[in-house]
């Protein structure tokens, strides 16, 4: 007979252990919360960290008993964030493994690239899912139509359930992202990197969220996730693809959205400036008429031919002829 080989898998809670079996660990832990969805006892605990805190309802006076629902911030949303981020670390693991795992074994990557194409991809599924989100809700938003509701009647400490669910999952994602540093077992050199824009992340999400300034929060997130969408899409080109055809075109894609969005800000200065000459010609009309006399005003100056003066008298009856 001949020997056993020595078993690969990794002492119980050791090291190894733990992030070979990371997500199953955090779905444990996750399904032990909805559990308690199914007791009495537990309910009421258990539903603090699945939806959504601090429900107020107002009824509207003016459309008869229809009630608006909105939603504040308060210490109970620690416990929804920690939820919805065991939620993000179980979709991480999914990712990594069914989606950019089998791509990475197809391109033979290098340990650099390797750690970089998993972080490029990653974020490119977050910041393409956070965009689509994100726009949706903007889209039936009127602050986008009228940008004065930005800070008229600030603070806005009231918040649809979309937009609260939104900010929600920022941050549990970005917090999710400080022990993936450690799940993923991240290189030293890259660590610093990554922690310095997760950190920024969490500080302005979280700031945006606490300060009641989520409406311009959402602007802002918006067009930056786009951009940060198009950038790491072209990370994965440039990794996948060696004659770099795919980058190019990435390029010429960013090259494009660039030059349409300022075609749009021209048009934009140039129907302003069109508002503003065409009302600077009435007002200039309006001017050079007052000061022009009227045509019955001329009519009563005038008698049989001769010019009146302000009196009355003809300038012809002030000459007297000497006797």
């Amino acid at each position: 007979m001949g020997l056993r080989k020595k078993s690969k898998n990794p002492a119980v809670f050791s090291h190894e252990f733990v992030i070979q079996n990371h997500a199953d660990i955090v779905s444990c832990i996750a399904m032990v919360i909805l559990l308690g969805l199914m007791f009495e006892v537990t309910a009421k605990f258990a539903i603090m960290f699945i939806t959504v805190q601090y429900n107020v309802t107002y009824i509207n006076i003016d459309e008869g008993t229809e009630s608006i629902s909105f939603y504040e911030y308060g210490f109970k949303d620690l416990a929804t964030i920690f939820f919805y981020m065991l939620i993000a670390i179980i979709l991480h693991a999914v990712i990594q493994e069914y989606i950019l795992d089998k791509i990475n074994r197809r391109l033979h990557l290098s340990k650099t690239k390797h750690s970089k194409f998993n972080e490029s991809g990653q974020l490119a599924f977050f910041y393409l899912f956070s965009f689509i989100w994100g726009g949706s809700i903007l889209t039936g938003e009127k602050f986008t139509t009228d940008p004065t509701l930005l800070w008229e009647r600030y603070p806005h400490s009231h918040m649809f359930f979309q937009v609260k669910f939104f900010y929600i999952c920022q941050i549990a994602y970005w917090l999710h992202a400080l022990p993936e540093l450690y799940f993923q077992k991240v290189r030293k050199e890259d660590i610093a990197r990554q922690l310095y824009y997760i950190c920024l992340y969490i500080f302005h999400v979280t700031g945006a969220y606490i300060l009641n300034l989520h409406r311009l929060g959402l602007i802002l997130l918006v067009p930056h996730y786009l951009v940060e969408l198009l950038f790491h899409a072209s990370r994965l080109f440039y990794f996948s693809d060696e004659n770099k055809q795919k980058g190019i075109s990435c390029l010429a894609a960013i090259c494009l959205t660039q030059a349409w969005m300022m075609w749009k800000f021209i048009n934009f200065q140039l129907k302003k400036w069109r508002e503003h000459t065409q009302n600077q010609i009435p007002r200039k009309k309006v001017a050079n008429t007052k000061n022009k006399p009227s045509k019955k005003e001329c009519k009563a100056n005038t008698s049989n031919g001769t010019v009146k003066t302000e009196s009355g008298t003809s300038p012809r009856a002030r000459k007297a002829k000497a006797s």
